[in-house]
């Protein structure tokens, strides 16, 4: 399955050329801190998307990100859904998020990283993806111009989470290097890519959503009518230039 379907984002009018950030930065969501955010609203991302975007479903205070699904229609989708990205694009360096899922067949609560024409740049993406059929996994995927791992069978691969998603915060982490991707959940190691045709080379904006499907069923299970609202929360999220260590406390950086 080709994950782009669900994960590049349709970017508005007047943020369409990202500026290059390199300043190690943590965020612990005590408000929405709209020079770093932007939220998408008004859209989805094509006719397999169940929900469109919306900016009531992104909301941040007292120490936490919600990225919502609710009942209620926007524009031509039976349901709404949150998706926020930062407003620069970041390089080389480790990318951390502590976060929690809701459950519920035919969800996608995805942390990621993303940059492609829209921005005027070749597809490049590093993905953790929860498919909330099943919270004991995540998928962590690259794309590079636009095609995953070979460009055949891709680059995809699920780990077994430490205990379920819904049940408590997660933090996820991935250090990005020129010649490699590392991937850490709870700040173990869980996968290592170093195959050149795998890691991307762009400066990427940092992304957080949460949709459904009704179409996607060999990939995301059938869809579960959502009944009353839900969320992805979000303790924090923090990024660490390559040439820096240990920036704030609760990073894997700052482990012995």
């Amino acid at each position: 399955m080709n994950r782009t379907l669900g994960l590049i984002a349709v970017l508005a009018t007047g943020i369409a050329t990202p500026a290059l950030a390199q300043e190690a930065f943590f965020d612990d969501f005590d408000t929405l801190d709209q020079s770093r955010w932007y939220v998408a609203d008004g859209w989805s991302n094509g006719a397999h998307q169940n929900c469109t975007w919306s900016t009531d479903q992104v909301t941040a205070s007292g120490g936490m990100l919600r990225v919502g699904f609710a009942p209620g229609a926007k524009g031509d989708r039976q349901y709404r859904c949150g998706e926020l990205q930062t407003r620069t694009a970041y390089s080389y360096g480790t990318y951390e998020a502590r976060l929690k899922t809701p459950s519920g067949s035919g969800l996608n609560a995805a942390f990621f990283t993303y940059i492609g024409p829209q921005q005027g740049k070749p597809h490049d993406e590093i993905d953790f993806e929860i498919l909330t059929r099943d919270t004991s996994q995540v998928d962590t995927t690259t794309f590079v111009n636009g095609k995953s791992g070979d460009g055949e069978i891709g680059s995809g691969q699920s780990h077994a989470l430490p205990y379920p998603s819904d049940s408590d915060f997660v933090t996820f982490a991935f250090t990005w290097s020129p010649d490699s991707v590392h991937y850490y959940i709870n700040g173990q190691l869980v996968r290592t890519m170093d195959d050149p045709k795998t890691i991307p080379s762009n400066a990427q904006r940092i992304f957080f959503s949460l949709w459904g499907t009704d179409t996607l069923t060999d990939w995301m299970g059938e869809f579960t009518p959502v009944t009353a609202p839900i969320a992805m929360e979000v303790d924090w999220a923090a990024f660490t230039p390559l040439d820096q260590d240990c920036a704030f406390e609760q990073s894997i950086l700052c482990q012995d």
